[in-house]
This record gives structure tokens, C-alpha cells and sequence, in this order.
């Protein structure tokens, strides 16, 4: 089969033949469909997670996977409710079944936690071998482009905005700030509107492109925040809601000078929630945070529940997407052109 596999950090992609993996008994082969390209992809290629898990190589990279059951392994039972030809996504976060919180679902959080496309397999290959527990079966609705990117950028902000409704933080006189409108951005504006009992919703990014699409997707406001000061910026926000700060924020890029922008904007008991991971640091007064009582939520990805929610949805046409297809000859290329940022919503990969 093909696969893009890393061979050396910092170094493009290898496009090459492989064998067609085994699979263990409980395990399901999964031929593969469709895969969206996240920037943690290239992230994992130039080094950016090595200080925190130097992953051996070869590395089949590509997590946001959806395809079709071509074999079923022995032990796995038919409960399970799969069949060969069935259309699946791929859940991430593969845990170990016994700690705390692989006991609660939260699989994806395992302090022994694999995940595909960080290791010996990934999404941009003709095959996968997958847990059959980490499979969830998608409506006959849905095309493959569409389940692949809902596996992460439909799903991380999802789970993001969920803590921030069971938090307290949304509702009709409330108002959402939407940092970053790239490929999970598109999504968390529409998340806010679906899970944000009547909150308003106002889009912050750069780019005028994304900005757009935010608009399309449902926000109430948008503002460009580009070479602007945040208290400049707090006028126009004034302007569009009639306050000068957020009770919410969902923070879909993680990059340290936006980072930094937003918290400057988070008022009073303030929730701020963070799926992005374009920095590494950042810095931000401690005493807004105390006196303020302010929270800061971490949130990762998203577990089994949180995925058949969000194709639950899209089946229903409550979801849409803003994706480029492109064809696996193109990894290097798409690669490239998400790190320079010029890739509006996602990027899929489709066989």
C-alpha cells in the first residue's frame, strides 16, 4: 500500500510503498478514504512535539480519518455493530481500558494513550489497523471528505465549547469570542451557535479570507484583529455587542500574541477554553485572572461520545465544511502551504 511516512524530523515526507498492516483480534482494517491534513502534521514533522514524545521513526503521519471496514478481527464481537463496507470515522485517542479515565470515557487522555499518525500508523495510508471500539460508524448521509475532518477539527472544539456551556459560561446574555478562523475555527463558530443558548457570537482572526467564512458560518460580528491594540479593539467589540469584554472564549489557534490579545479581553468570571496549539508560551498578568475569577480550560481533542455527537449532527445537516480536496502525490505541497497559513478551513486528502 502507499503511505507518507516520516523518515527524518525536519525533512519532507516520503511517499513510498508498504506492506498492508496485520491486524491483532480485536482489531479492524480500515481502508482508508479520506484524511484531513492538521497542523499538527507539520508540527510533528519539524520537531514541534519532541521535547514532549520523541516518537521513533518511521512515522505514518495523517489523523483525521475516515474509510470503510475491509476486515474484522476475530475477537472483535458483534455487538460492536460493524460489518465489512461499513462507513467509519476514526476516534482518536486510543487508551489503555483501565485508568480513571479511560474508566469514564475519556480514552483520548490516557496517560498510555496512542494515536494515529503518531506512530507506525496513520490516516495518509491506504490502510490502518484500528481498535474496533475506536471505530464509529457514520450515516450513509455523510461523504468520506466530510467524516475525516470531523474526527479532529470538528471535534476538538466541540469538546471545547461543551465545557464551556456545562461551565455556565454561555447563554442569552452572554457574548463568544472566536479566536482563530482556520480549521477548527469554522467549526467552533458553528458550535457556538448550535450549543450557545442565544450567546452572541464574534469572530476574531487576521485574515479578511476567514474572517468571511466566519460570517458564513454564523457569527453574529466579526472583527479583524490584525496590527490593531487590544484596547482599539475592545471599542469595536463595544460597538458590535455593547461591552467591552467576553464572557467566553474559545481559542482555536493558541498562538502566543493572540493568546495573550484574548485573555486582555476576558471580563469578569470569565471562561476561556483552548484547543489551539500554535505557541509554546505565553505571558499574561496573574492578577485579572484572581480577582477576576477567571477559568482557564484546557481541552484536547475529544473522546468517542463527543465524536458520534458531532457526525450525529453533520448527518442532520447541522455542520458545514469548508475543505480543499487534494490527492496524496500532494502531501509535501498542502504541507507547505499550511504552514504558511494559506489554506482556508481544511485541507483533505481524498484516495
Amino acid at each position: 500500500m502507499k503511505a507518507a511516512r516520516i523518515h527524518e524530523y525536519g525533512k519532507p515526507v516520503v511517499l513510498e510503498d508498504i506492506p498492508v498492516p496485520d491486524i491483532q483480534p480485536d482489531e479492524i482494517l480500515v481502508q482508508v478514504k479520506a484524511c484531513g491534513m492538521c497542523r499538527s502534521d507539520a508540527q510533528l514533522i519539524d520537531g514541534y512535539f519532541r521535547p514532549f514524545a520523541d516518537i521513533p521513526t518511521p512515522i505514518t503521519i495523517g489523523h483525521e480519518i475516515s474509510g470503510v471496514v475491509s476486515k474484522i478481527g476475530k475477537d472483535v464481537p458483534k455487538k460492536a455493530g460493524l460489518a465489512e463496507g461499513d462507513a467509519v470515522g476514526v476516534a482518536p485517542g486510543w487508551g489503555d481500558g483501565v485508568c480513571r479515565h479511560c474508566l469514564v470515557g475519556n480514552t483520548h487522555i490516557c496517560a498510555n494513550v496512542r494515536w494515529p499518525g503518531f506512530g507506525p500508523y496513520g490516516g495518509f495510508a491506504e490502510y490502518i489497523p484500528v481498535p474496533a471500539r475506536y471505530l464509529v460508524k457514520a450515516d450513509k448521509r455523510l461523504k468520506f471528505e466530510q467524516i475525516a475532518p470531523l474526527t479532529d477539527a470538528g471535534l476538538t472544539p466541540y469538546r471545547g465549547i461543551k465545557k464551556l456551556r456545562d461551565a455556565g459560561a454561555l447563554g442569552p446574555d452572554r457574548v463568544i469570542g472566536v479566536f482563530g478562523i482556520g480549521g477548527l475555527g469554522a467549526y467552533a463558530v458553528q458550535y457556538a451557535r448550535l450549543l450557545g443558548g442565544g450567546a452572541k457570537v464574534v469572530a476574531f482572526a487576521r485574515n479578511a479570507d476567514k474572517l468571511a467564512v466566519a460570517k458564513e458560518n454564523g457569527a453574529d460580528h466579526v472583527i479583524a484583529i490584525k496590527n490593531k491594540t487590544s484596547e482599539a479593539i475592545a471599542t469595536e467589540l463595544e460597538k458590535a455587542v455593547g461591552q467591552k469584554d467576553l464572557d467566553a472564549i474559545i481559542d482555536c489557534a493558541g498562538a502566543t500574541e493572540m493568546m495573550e490579545l484574548a485573555f486582555s479581553l476576558l471580563g469578569i468570571s470569565g471562561h476561556y477554553a483552548n484547543v489551539g496549539l500554535v505557541g509554546e508560551r505565553i505571558s499574561v498578568p496573574l492578577l485579572p485572572r484572581v480577582n477576576r475569577e477567571q477559568t482557564f480550560h484546557g481541552s484536547y481533542w475529544g473522546n468517542n461520545v463527543d465524536l458520534a455527537e458531532v457526525l450525529s449532527l453533520a448527518a442532520q445537516d447541522k455542520v458545514h465544511h469548508t475543505s480543499k480536496l487534494f490527492k496524496f502525490e500532494q502531501i509535501n505541497e498542502y504541507l507547505d502551504l499550511m504552514r504558511a497559513g494559506d489554506i482556508i478551513g481544511r485541507a483533505v486528502m481524498k484516495w
